[in-house]
């Protein structure tokens, strides 16, 4: 069989350049490229790479879960400039995992199982 990279999610957001911005300073992704009429860009970090398009309100947030093997220490990084809306915690499916909302209300779900 032929190998697949991993997924590029694309998510909704109303101004790309200040989402860039956002995940810069928030979650430490850098900033990747934009588009010149500033629809759509990306950013990464480490092997995740996110696009963002630029979408009018109302739209449903993009839900998605992220791995890290240092769980505690992604949360204390975290804690200091993200928006955590659930703190770390032990889940009663078995793992550890704490939420984060961006600006435009997506919803990530970092965890370590």
């Amino acid at each position: 069989m032929t190998s697949f990279g991993p997924p590029v999610p694309e998510l909704p957001v109303t101004d790309v350049e200040r989402a860039q911005q956002h995940y810069k300073d928030a979650l430490g992704f850098k900033i990747g490229w934009l588009e010149p009429d500033k629809s759509i860009g990306a950013v990464s970090r480490d092997e995740a790479v996110i696009f963002l398009r630029r979408r009018t309100k109302p739209f449903d947030p993009v839900i998605h879960w992220i791995y890290t093997e240092d769980i505690e220490a992604t949360y204390t990084e975290l804690s200091a400039s993200a928006n955590i809306t659930d703190p770390l915690e032990l889940k009663p499916w078995g793992i550890r995992q704490f939420t984060v909302r961006d600006l435009d209300g997506n919803i990530f779900y970092f965890h370590n199982g």
